[in-house]
């Protein structure tokens, strides 16, 4: 069997594990940009084994590719100084699913051995209808967080706005620099 194969077996594998640990919160969980990123990470898996060749499996590996890069980045350089801990946030719980090894495997597997898209819009589109859902819930007080940049009512205005435009920079860079790799 192909390493690729072996690699998004894997992936699915990992991510059913991690998400035993995360979907006792109910619907809240989708409020999770990391979440999203495993979820869309679970489906592209499953599409790359029945058709890897298909235009949609490879847009869709792409989409969980960038995701998955801009959640391990969030976690590793914003949450985890903000007091989440390193330990905690990366290596325990659904976190050594979501945010480091399902991440490590599918990044690589798309970046080593898959075929690459060139649709680099994509996840900047979907990262920011997710801001502005988010922002959106968090203003009417549906929801709190679930990240410190989405809690507008304990910021600034301008503060809110730095971090949406900081974020959809981040997004928009790895989108086109994933697109570069090969």
């Amino acid at each position: 069997m192909e390493i690729v194969l072996i690699a998004n077996i894997l992936i699915i594998v990992l991510e059913i594990m991690g998400f035993s640990n995360s979907f006792n919160r109910g619907i809240k969980v989708l409020t999770f940009y990391t979440q999203l990123s495993n979820i869309i990470t679970t489906i592209s898996s499953v599409f790359f084994i029945i058709n890897r060749y298909a235009v949609f499996t490879t847009v869709l590996r792409y989409l969980s590719t960038v995701m998955l890069t801009m959640t391990v980045l969030i976690t590793v350089f914003v949450l985890v100084p903000s007091g989440a801990g390193f330990k905690n946030m990366m290596l325990s719980g659904n976190g050594l699913f979501h945010h480091t090894l399902c991440p490590a495997i599918s990044i690589t597997s798309y970046i080593l051995w898959e075929q690459h898209s060139r649709m680099w819009g994509i996840p900047v589109a979907v990262t920011a209808v997710y801001g502005i859902v988010l922002l959106y819930l968090n203003y009417i007080e549906k929801v709190d967080g679930p990240y410190p940049f989405f809690r507008v009512h304990n910021m600034k205005a301008a503060v809110t706005a730095a971090w949406m435009v900081a974020l959809i920079v981040l997004i928009t860079g790895l989108s086109w620099g994933i697109t570069l790799i090969r």
